[in-house]
């Protein structure tokens, strides 16, 4: 297994509502030169989370900090006119918190980031740090 210290949160850069396949991820990271998606995790508009790359495998999705790290993005990110926006539904904010505490079981009491804390993107449009601080 990798030694994971980190939970790094995305979002799809998809507009609010609009609901998007693992497989149609699968497809866009593909295209981008990827082997597989780059998430280990999804959450969808209901809130469900859907397993992506495994998380025995190195993911795809915060340059400098893939190889300890796992991957969660929900659906969404962009508001009504493509601007960033924090556009989880209540469900989806569950599901973020669902999916978190598991880790946090499995791995201890990893820190959890946003996107934009490593790269210059509004991604996942909220504060993740302070949202699941420790």
């Amino acid at each position: 297994m990798r030694n994971i210290n980190e939970i790094i949160i995305h979002c799809t850069a998809t507009p609010a509502g609009r609901e998007v396949s693992m497989s149609e991820l699968r497809q866009w990271h593909k295209e981008r030169g990827y082997t597989d998606v780059g998430y280990h995790y999804v959450v969808h508009l209901d809130g469900s989370i859907e397993n992506g790359r495994p998380i025995t495998r190195v993911g795809a999705h915060c340059l400098g900090h893939n190889a300890e790290s796992i991957g969660i993005a929900y659906v969404g990110g962009l508001d009504a006119c493509g601007k960033p926006a924090d556009t989880r539904t209540i469900e989806q904010i569950e599901g973020l918190k669902v999916a978190v505490r598991t880790l946090r079981e499995a791995f201890g009491k990893l820190p959890v980031h946003g996107h934009n804390e490593f790269s210059n993107k509004a991604c996942p449009c909220f504060d993740a740090k302070r949202e699941f601080r420790i």
